[in-house]
């Protein structure tokens, strides 16, 4: 069992049914069901050995519980992001104020934009994804910020979701899980691949502590063959929170520690 590992949460906010959607129609949300899941969510984390904190709540926020995108956490250095869209700026005072205590922190300035969805680490190579929260500037920044503790800033470009990590996660420093229709497999050269079923186009996001990993229940094809390559993730319902556009990494933000 993997230690060394705190999560920051936020729970559900009421007005999560608000949510911002950019490529999924908008469907009802059972914000009861939500919260469930999320508490599922969590246990599933703890059963793994990592240390869950919840930051304080942002109710009037409706993505809040997606806190992945209010910042990008590295060993050396915590990147507080400047979101896309307006409406979730608002949700990062609180994000900052658990990370402060963890991690030298560092930040993405106007005119640049930045989702932590759109931010993929393997190893020492960073990959941001182009999309419509993610600008030219914000990966300009992300470089230049990263580049004194010897990481590598990739930009790739990214269709038909909303983030980088909905397309591609990381397995571990040298694989990845991936969905190629929306991210192209020569922008992730020198990494292995592993695809996802052609009928689950929404199974490439799971959440890597260490060695271990969490995903989500609704991809048993793509479960097979990650169960092939010889993981044993931890599973968890998350299909209400998918409603909203959001993922099982969305939902934490994994800091390791000493």
């Amino acid at each position: 069992m993997p230690s060394g590992w705190i999560a920051l949460t936020r729970e559900v906010s009421p007005r999560i049914v608000e949510c911002e959607l950019v490529h999924l129609a908008r469907t009802p949300i059972d914000v009861g069901r939500a919260r469930s899941q999320h508490a599922e969510y969590e246990r599933a984390l703890r059963s793994m050995g990592v240390d869950v904190r919840r930051v304080a709540p942002a109710p009037d926020h409706p993505d809040a519980v997606f806190l992945e995108d209010a910042a990008v956490v590295l060993d050396e250095v915590a990147v507080i992001t400047r979101p896309g869209a307006l409406s979730r700026r608002g949700e990062l005072a609180a994000v900052e104020e658990g990370l402060r205590p963890l991690r030298k922190l560092a930040r993405i300035t106007e005119p640049g934009t930045v989702d932590g969805g759109d931010v993929l680490v393997a190893g020492r190579r960073v990959f941001v994804g182009r999309t419509s929260r993610t600008n030219e500037e914000g990966i300009t920044q992300m470089r230049r910020l990263l580049a004194p503790f010897g990481y590598t800033v990739e930009g790739v470009a990214v269709t038909g979701c909303l983030h980088l990590k909905s397309a591609a996660t990381a397995i571990d420093d040298a694989t990845l899980l991936a969905n190629p229709a929306w991210v192209s497999p020569e922008a992730l050269a020198a990494l292995e691949l592993v695809t996802v079923d052609p009928a689950e186009p929404m199974a490439a996001n799971i959440v890597r502590v260490g060695d271990r990993h969490l995903y989500a229940r609704s991809y048993p094809r793509t479960l097979d063959r990650l169960i092939a390559r010889g993981l044993s993730p931890t599973l968890v319902d998350a299909d209400e929170l998918a409603k909203a556009e959001g993922a099982v990494t969305c939902c934490s933000l994994l800091v390791r520690v000493p």
